[in-house]
């Protein structure tokens, strides 16, 4: 049986024993994968379960929840230069190790209150805010976005 070398996700050492199938197209050949979704759900528990996890897999993970470095950095409380450093180099210290690897388990566990953190932290991090207004009422100050 032939095995397919995964590297569209980003990581080196994914390899696929089926769930593919080498397809003919206008281009020449291609594989067509059967349940992307699934397969990265397998791989990023891998991930998550094993002892430490690379620099790579801290990406994988990363993306897996749709956050980016500044979210991802906020959400550790450190900077998304500190958090691109990490993923170039494979260097991750072992408490933000361990913490990537549970907020993404309980990402994928369906955690509500880690999902809201997360849904609120991409929220945050996509507004834009260029200019904000403050408004006097009765109530005191608010500002309006």
């Amino acid at each position: 049986m032939n095995h397919y070398h995964y590297t569209e996700s980003g990581l080196r050492n994914i390899w696929l024993a089926s769930g593919f199938e080498m397809v003919e197209t206008n281009y020449g050949k291609g594989v067509a994968i059967h349940d992307v979704p699934g397969l990265h759900r397998a791989i990023g528990e891998a991930i998550a379960k094993k002892p430490w996890i690379t620099g790579s897999e801290l990406r994988f993970l990363r993306k897996e929840m749709d956050l980016s470095q500044r979210a991802l950095g906020q959400l550790l409380g450190i900077t998304d230069q500190a958090l691109a450093k990490w993923e170039k180099t494979g260097r991750v210290p072992k408490t933000a190790d361990r913490m990537i690897r549970l907020i993404y388990l309980e990402h994928i566990d369906g955690n509500i209150p880690i999902r809201a953190t997360i849904e609120r932290i991409n929220d945050t991090d996509r507004a834009e805010y260029e200019r904000m207004t403050a408004e006097e009422s009765t109530n005191g100050w608010r500002i309006a976005a």
